[in-house]
């Protein structure tokens, strides 16, 4: 990915710990190499940020350090002890493919690996914590998650926005929470590092374990998260639909709209995983519509040759075409206009003002897909790094969110997580497959 590994290295790096580890690990592996017994990892173990040969030698030779994050997996010594550890789950934000495997997941191993018979579930978010709303507290046992993972959203439902930070950690107190694993995008993340930030100020001994939860897989410093295969697979779906809906009229125009509000990544995998997009907009590259470069020429020229059209725009593209903003949702989000709607109009607009006979059908999968079960390699994405969270939970690990980068399970820091957003880089190699794949120009612009 493109990052900017100087800008990086203001931040630590290092991984907070509620302290010195005094209990031994369970878990029976090994510290030998060649012994065919997984081994233990070790605080000093760590993933490499940077991927390229020519960066690393560019910053070995000016005696730069490399950045890396401390590498997942399981601890020989832990924090907390075994059978003894109490945790709890909450999930926020929107539905996402997969929820329900992490949850599953990380009573799994809680109660199995470790021992660990009390799981609580907490039900509708951060809400969840506040008397006020009155929401149930579950106990999460094997029985009651045993068939979950088979079906889409959470079982302990979901909500946006803040929550009063100090009654959160008096909910967590009450409860004698050892470890919170909390499942959601950034802005979970930002409340979680909040969580674990009053905790560390009232000096209390609860570890603060995020795992990323974004469908649109716009994480910093994250190559995977969870659902985000899920997504595109059912995305290729609708474009399948709205392939056969275009084929089947003379000058037939299919238009589908995907999740993505500031990056494109489903757009580009679904594009690519498809093979019938010819047109793809998405936030990071700006697009006009009228002019000798822009959409609707180039529409044009595909309607003349192949008598149909597919086009595939992530929700966040083209909001500067809009001349207001529709607000702010619960979490702080700006509300997005409806671009799918938007161009089906302007499309229409433009084919009746040069009298091009057409047929526009628009789909807009985003709820089916979000709500929808995960895909099998999504489901084994989810167990791996619910295992890797209970792992860092319990060698007292905290304020960090677990990652996939390089190949290799990480603790991120959730201040760096939440530093920038991810976005598909026009430059990047994904982008210039998506070119390659529908033929469209580099960008739509006049200039």
């Amino acid at each position: 990915m493109f990052y900017d590994y100087n800008e990086l290295m203001k931040f630590n790096l290092e991984v907070n710990t509620l302290g010195k580890r005094k209990y031994q690990s369970p878990l029976n592996l090994s510290h030998t190499f060649s012994d065919n017994i997984v081994n233990y990892v070790s605080d000093d173990e760590r993933v490499l940020i940077m991927n390229s040969l020519k960066e690393v030698k560019e910053w070995m030779d000016n005696n730069k350090s490399i950045p890396s994050f401390e590498k997942a997996g399981p601890r020989s010594e832990i924090y907390f002890q075994s059978g003894e550890t109490i945790s709890a789950i909450v999930t926020c934000g929107g539905l996402c493919p997969g929820l329900n495997s992490v949850i599953r997941s990380l009573v799994y191993m809680n109660y199995y690996r470790y021992g660990n018979k009390i799981t609580y579930g907490i039900r509708y978010g951060y809400q969840g914590f506040i008397d006020d709303h009155d929401h149930e507290i579950v106990n999460l046992t094997p029985r009651v998650v045993e068939n979950i993972h088979k079906a889409g959203g959470t079982i302990l439902g979901s909500s946006r926005g803040p929550q009063d930070v100090g009654a959160i950690v008096e909910k967590l107190e009450k409860l004698n929470i050892n470890v919170l694993y909390t499942i959601g995008g950034d802005g979970t993340l930002r409340g979680a590092q909040d969580i674990a930030n009053e905790i560390s100020k009232r000096n209390l001994k609860i570890a603060v374990i995020g795992i990323p939860k974004t469908i649109d897989n716009d994480i910093a410093y994250i190559d995977k998260s969870f659902g985000a295969e899920t997504a595109f697979s059912k995305a290729c779906e609708a474009i399948e639909s709205a392939h056969t809906e275009a084929r089947g009229a003379y000058n037939g125009i299919g238009i589908v709209r995907v999740m993505g509000r500031h990056s494109g990544f489903i757009a580009a995998n679904a594009t690519l995983a498809a093979g019938d997009v010819n047109v793809v907009l998405i936030p990071e590259v700006e697009f006009e519509l009228e002019g000798e470069k822009g959409l609707f020429q180039h529409l044009r020229k595909r309607l003349d040759a192949s008598q149909h059209a597919l086009i595939l725009v992530a929700e966040g593209a083209g909001q500067y075409l809009f001349k207001e903003s529709k607000g702010k949702d619960a979490s702080g989000n700006e509300k997005l206009n409806d671009i799918g709607v938007f161009l089906k109009k302007e499309i229409k607009r433009y084919c009746d003002q040069e009298k091009i006979p057409c047929s526009i059908k628009y789909i807009d999968p985003s709820y089916i897909i979000r709500s929808t079960e995960p895909t099998p390699n999504d489901s084994l994405f989810c167990i791996q790094l619910a295992q890797n969270a209970v792992h860092a939970g319990m060698a007292g690990k905290t304020n960090i969110v677990m990652g996939y980068l390089n190949g290799d399970f990480a603790h991120i820091p959730i201040e760096i997580a939440v530093s920038q957003r991810k976005v598909l880089h026009p430059e990047s190699e994904l982008w210039l497959s998506v070119l390659e794949t529908t033929g469209q120009p580099i960008r739509f612009k006049n200039d």
